[in-house]
């Protein structure tokens, strides 16, 4: 899911002001682009979905059983546990720059969304409420019962409920990049074609997107970003092969109305934990916070600099620096201004 509309949203760039219309000649011109730009990353062909990981030191794998599914976890660290949720179309290896970082102060747990990655896929479920009690549920049998909380895109829809439906477990929680639905991510379906082939019915997608034309229109989702070189995007091309998690993906987007009712009818329910709301400033930047101000009553706006829609990978020393800030057992002093709205 990517930003299309947003009052200072840049594509490869280039300010736009006002409403970004998307012409034919200019999804072409994303399609070609992405033909040739391979993105850069760590070689993920080795990286096990089982025992020790090899991306960083300290680092393991493992499955948790849940309702429906089970899900694929990376774990290390120690302290408070944090846990990263991803977006679409990625798995939990966006997290990776960030992650060893993150783990000399907590248990950083990131997952594989059901249906996504390496997690198995579920029959049904994909609204994001009854995700976030799955993600719930396999925190707690991870033996964690008080969670902060860091989601991307997809992952920052998951995280809302998470935090709304069981306020007393959530201490903090960061989100990136998205509106929420029923807030403003309905303003985005007209603007990027995407949003409406994906939220098609079954089997329409399913039937016009084969194998061969993964690389093609996933990497004209990673055009929205400022740096598309540091996206990994062959280990994305080779994650979304399967048809099976292509449709999760589709579900998740085909549940978006049923997420929008579901978060109005609870907004009355208001978040007080701190929400930092961070957006790239080449994409949504302040568009974040605004979203959950209609639903959180302590919202600290951030904007990412040299970022697109994609900010732990295009800036992840900033996000992880930021990180550090928000979720720290006590506040310090940012050791740059652009952090200034990070700190605890």
């Amino acid at each position: 899911m990517s930003p299309q509309e947003n009052p200072t949203f840049v594509r490869s760039g280039r300010p736009r002001r006002g409403r970004l219309r998307v012409t034919a000649a200019g999804a072409l011109l994303l399609l070609l682009m992405s033909l040739f730009t391979s993105g850069a990353g760590a070689d993920t062909a080795t990286e096990p979905t089982e025992g020790t990981a090899r991306f960083a030191p300290g680092f393991v794998h493992g499955r948790v059983a849940v309702d429906g599914a089970n899900l694929h976890y990376v774990r290390g660290g120690s302290g408070p546990a944090l846990v990263l949720l991803h977006g679409w179309p990625e798995t939990w290896w966006m997290w990776r720059d960030i992650m060893p970082e993150l783990a000399k102060d907590h248990t950083v747990i990131a997952f594989d969304l059901p249906g996504l990655g390496a997690s198995s896929v579920p029959t049904d479920g994909f609204d994001k409420a009854t995700t976030a009690r799955r993600i719930r549920q396999a925190v707690h049998r991870l033996g964690f019962t008080q969670v902060q909380l860091m989601g991307h895109d997809f992952g920052t829809l998951i995280a809302y409920p998470y935090a709304r439906d069981f306020p007393g477990e959530v201490t903090r929680f960061a989100v990136l990049e998205s509106p929420l639905a029923g807030f403003g991510l309905e303003e985005l379906y007209g603007i990027s074609w995407h949003f409406r082939f994906n939220m098609s019915p079954a089997p329409i997608p399913e039937t016009i997107m084969d194998n061969d034309d993964v690389p093609t229109y996933l990497g004209m989702m990673y055009q929205f970003s400022y740096r598309p070189e540091t996206i990994d995007k062959q280990t994305y091309f080779a994650a979304y092969a399967d048809p099976a998690r292509r449709s999760a993906g589709y579900n998740y987007y085909r549940a978006f109305p049923a997420d929008a009712e579901n978060n109005r009818a609870n907004a009355g329910t208001r978040l007080s934990m701190p929400v930092l709301a961070i957006g790239g400033q080449y994409s949504f930047g302040t568009g974040v916070a605004d979203s959950f101000r209609a639903v959180a009553d302590d919202v600290r706006p951030v904007v990412a600099p040299d970022s697109g829609h994609f900010v732990p990978e295009e800036n992840a020393p900033f996000l992880r620096d930021c990180a550090r800030l928000f979720f720290a057992a006590q506040s310090t002093t940012p050791s740059r201004p652009e952090l200034a709205g990070c700190v605890r």
